[in-house]
């Protein structure tokens, strides 16, 4: 069989947003790293409800700068759940 045979297996999985975790554990507010990363409270909410596209390396970055954390601390894969 050659590779032009082959079929890509079908990819499932998810970004889960844990913003609103570390939020907690440093005590943040929203309307406050809303006001430093220069966005709305209304897209501070999409992003940590995960109902975002996507989201700038410019705006994670400032969101970790903020809470002093990694992308790895906001963000996970769920392999188990389906992509839309």
């Amino acid at each position: 069989m050659s590779n032009s045979d082959m079929k890509p297996q079908a990819f499932t999985g998810e970004i889960i947003v844990t913003l609103d975790v570390m939020l907690a554990k440093r005590k943040v507010k929203s309307k406050d790293l809303a006001a430093y990363i220069g966005i709305t409270v209304g897209n501070l909410s999409q992003l940590k409800s995960g109902k975002v596209k996507g989201v700038r390396f410019e705006t994670l970055a400032r969101i970790c700068e903020y809470l002093e954390c990694t992308p790895g601390d906001i963000l996970d894969f769920d392999w188990s759940a389906p992509l839309d």
